[in-house]
């Protein structure tokens, strides 16, 4: 067969099969049109969705990022005198300050609670009712997000060590001790573990534990060489040496 009328053919063939279609369509014209509008109206609400999250996620970071200026705010009563007044939000108590702070991450938290924001404003929330000495609601929140979040994730590992936190605070150092050293010993942990093995040796420093205190300096030493907690874990092991 001679290329040219091989060309013809096809060409043929393809006239006839968009023919064919265009009759098809003629003939089930309802149906073409009802499906057109379905596809067209699938494509709206996916965009409409796509739409409203990304709006609402950005509502809920503005409304985060406001709360959280609010907790890192100047308290007048810490200024130096003479000092330059900062910028930005002040107030005449800490009191005053982490009391609207909380008040302000309950906000994000009740509109926004299935975002990150939303996560993140309960764990500010904790930290600032460990502030006003609200341990009590500030335990409830702190083991909700550790309950909620992955293990390995970042909310979840500084939920722990704010627990743990909570409890050298709350003089309950046995538990706080329990606490950090589970943490140090996690290597899944996803905060740097030596700020964590300093709290640990700290604790147990204060509650003149100095034999298991010098323990947990010398090992953030050893273990943690590039930490910029090494020189002064090296001195305070030192120190409980001579003490010892």
């Amino acid at each position: 067969m001679k290329r040219g009328h091989r060309k013809q053919i096809k060409r043929d063939e393809l006239v006839t099969g968009f023919e064919r279609s265009v009759t098809w369509v003629k003939a089930h014209e309802r149906e073409t049109r009802a499906t057109l509008i379905a596809v067209l109206a699938v494509g709206l609400l996916a965009f409409a969705v796509t739409t409203f999250q990304g709006r609402r996620k950005a509502s809920a970071e503005k409304a985060f990022a406001e709360a959280l200026d609010t907790f890192h705010a100047t308290v007048a009563a810490e200024v130096p005198p003479g000092a330059e007044k900062p910028p930005g939000m002040q107030f005449a108590t800490p009191a005053e300050k982490y009391q609207k702070a909380a008040a302000a991450f309950d906000g994000v938290e009740r509109r926004f609670g299935s975002l990150p924001a939303g996560r993140r404003a309960r764990f500010y929330g904790a930290l600032s009712r460990i502030e006003l000495g609200d341990y009590a609601e500030a335990e409830k929140a702190l083991d909700r997000l550790v309950a909620e979040t992955e293990r390995t994730s970042l909310e979840s590992a500084l939920s722990r060590v704010a627990l743990a936190d909570l409890y050298r605070r709350r003089g309950e150092t046995d538990k706080a001790v329990a606490a950090y050293r589970q943490l140090v010993d996690d290597t899944s942990l996803a905060i740097p573990r030596d700020h964590v093995l300093m709290s640990l040796a700290g604790t147990l420093e204060d509650a003149r534990r100095t034999k298991e205190a010098r323990a947990s300096y010398q090992r953030l030493a050893d273990e943690f060489p590039s930490s910029v907690f090494v020189a002064e874990a090296r001195r305070r092991a030192e120190n409980l040496q001579t003490a010892g």
